[in-house]
């Protein structure tokens, strides 16, 4: 026994090219589920490490107390990432739609592999303290996509 409920199934397996479109992309639109059932689309800064996006609550200036994203997952814990690529040339348009589950970490410090993937890829996160802040682990039981070449 795995110590997981009945529910959990294996988390779908990523074309190479979604992958490559994960690893790539540089911002994501993070989907929530806001109080009144509206979708709640926020832009997010991500990396792709161990099968999960992880999204860290970072210190730019923030409105409010706490975030409306952290608020919706701790309510709901639905989330989905949207991740894509636009170019002029048209045969080079793409995108992934992560969607699942998302747990908020108190610190992201319990997460120190998805820190290094933050800090790898944004330069800005070298001098953030972000072991004391949020982290969004977002794990990713169905991905939907499209690409020119799948049209």
């Amino acid at each position: 026994m795995t110590g997981r409920s009945a529910l959990w199934h294996a988390p779908p397996v990523l074309e190479d090219w979604q992958v490559a479109l994960l690893e790539q992309e540089r911002t994501a639109t993070l989907g929530t589920i806001a109080h009144d059932g509206r979708a709640h689309l926020v832009p997010v800064c991500f990396a792709f490490e161990a099968g999960a996006i992880v999204i860290a609550i970072d210190e730019k200036p923030k409105r409010g107390a706490q975030l409306a994203r952290l608020r919706n997952l701790a309510r709901d814990a639905r989330a989905s990432v949207l991740v894509h690529h636009y170019d002029e040339d048209w045969t080079e348009l793409a995108w992934v739609r992560c969607e699942g589950k998302a747990e908020v970490l108190a610190r992201g410090e319990l997460r120190p592999a998805a820190l290094a993937a933050l800090r790898a890829r944004y330069p800005w996160y070298t001098s953030m303290a972000l072991e004391g802040l949020p982290l969004i682990v977002a794990e990713i039981e169905r991905a939907v996509s499209w690409r020119w070449t799948d049209g």
